[in-house]
């Protein structure tokens, strides 16, 4: 199991409302937990992500923890700061 399927199974148990909707928001969860993933695996805090994305630590956490409507270019610039691509699929 990811630590992602980790997070989401632990999430799930401990927040009823986070169950129930889980489904229609996982797109948008998801997002946020691959990037927070990533940060924490270049070892920075979200302090030392903002400063390189020149941005807030705040607005870090927006993102890491209600990506609902993050846009690609975000995405990309924060993937460039941790030195990271980021690939697209459709399918």
């Amino acid at each position: 199991m990811s630590d992602l399927q980790k997070y989401i199974e632990i999430r799930k148990k401990k927040n009823p409302e986070f169950a129930e909707s889980y489904e229609s928001g996982y797109e948008e969860f998801k997002i946020g937990v691959l990037l927070r993933e990533a940060r924490r695996k270049s070892g920075l805090t979200q302090e030392e992500l903002a400063r390189r994305v020149k941005t807030t630590k705040s607005a870090i956490s927006r993102i890491e923890n209600h990506a609902e409507d993050i846009k690609l270019s975000t995405i990309e610039r924060v993937a460039t700061a941790l030195g990271r691509k980021i690939i697209v699929e459709i399918k």
